[in-house]
């Protein structure tokens, strides 16, 4: 089942959760479960929540990898056990533990290949109009 929500705007306590969620993740990726996946630096980049806080989507950027699909899911197929890691942290502060759903973040790709692109642009220098 695939849950779709578009975000309108954010509240407060979206942010709040979101916040927590992002840095409980950071956590246990970097301490809990750092042997897990073989010793890659993963990065927790952004985290959106849905308005009924029932739904993150976890956005995510490796270093020293180098398949990355094959690490996300590895890290899917681990969804469970992430899930309950960060029901022990939260289970005070949330109801519910968010369904975690998590993607790649290729924003850095993104901006290099946008880099280049401005890096072999020539942009020929405007002509001076006579009066």
């Amino acid at each position: 089942m695939v849950f779709i929500w578009i975000p309108i705007m954010e509240t407060k306590r979206q942010q709040k959760v979101a916040g927590q969620i992002q840095q409980d993740l950071s956590e246990i990726f970097q301490r809990e479960m750092a042997h897990t996946f073989g010793g890659a630096f993963i990065t927790i980049t952004t985290v959106r929540i849905s308005p009924d806080l029932g739904l993150a989507r976890v956005y995510l950027s490796f270093l020293g990898v180098k398949n990355t699909q094959f690490l996300l899911e590895d890290i899917r197929e681990r969804t469970n056990l992430i899930r309950q890691a960060l029901g022990r942290r939260i289970r005070n502060q949330l109801r519910i533990v968010p369904t975690l759903n998590f993607f790649l973040d290729d924003t850095a790709d993104y901006a290099e290949r946008i880099e280049k692109l401005f890096v072999g642009l020539v942009i020929p220098p405007a002509e001076e109009v006579a009066d």
